[in-house]
């Protein structure tokens, strides 16, 4: 009986890792959940980032839109082994800014907070937009005018 018992949680332990290691494929093919936020001199887009280290961290401004890659570790657990290794290890995800959003990605920064998410700092553009008018000259001499 104790060989059956030993097979079946065998068999148990090999399904949940093929059911773990599906639901982490789903995980990477799906875009990170954001946020996006607007202040008076800049707009913030809020990403989930769980367990991810700064070095692991690829962030890019491209036509308006805010790329982010993430890679995450699992990190080896002595006496432990993985049983439903469930998370995706590389995240993918981007968020558009309004189409009249007026940004520069010079100043942008990036802050991996402590719980777990990756905030974006994309500053406005706040060149003034005046135009100068100048005055051309007469070629009316004003004794000619009349």
């Amino acid at each position: 009986m104790t060989g059956v018992l030993g097979v079946g949680r065998t068999a148990l332990r090999s399904a949940l890792e093929r059911v773990g290691r599906g639901w982490g494929s789903i995980q990477e093919r799906r875009p990170l959940d954001h946020d996006l936020l607007e202040g008076p001199d800049a707009y913030i887009v809020v990403f989930d980032a769980p367990g991810v280290r700064g070095a692991d961290v690829d962030v890019r401004f491209v036509d308006r839109t805010v790329e982010v890659r993430l890679e995450r570790d699992r990190e080896e657990r002595d006496e432990l082994e993985w049983v439903f290794p469930g998370r995706g290890r590389e995240l993918a995800g981007s968020a558009t800014l309004p189409a009249d959003a007026e940004v520069t990605p010079t100043g942008a920064d990036a802050t991996l907070t402590r719980s777990g998410t990756l905030e974006v700092r994309i500053p406005k553009d706040t060149a003034e937009g005046s135009v100068r008018v100048t005055e051309e000259e007469s070629t009316v001499e004003p004794d000619d005018a009349e």
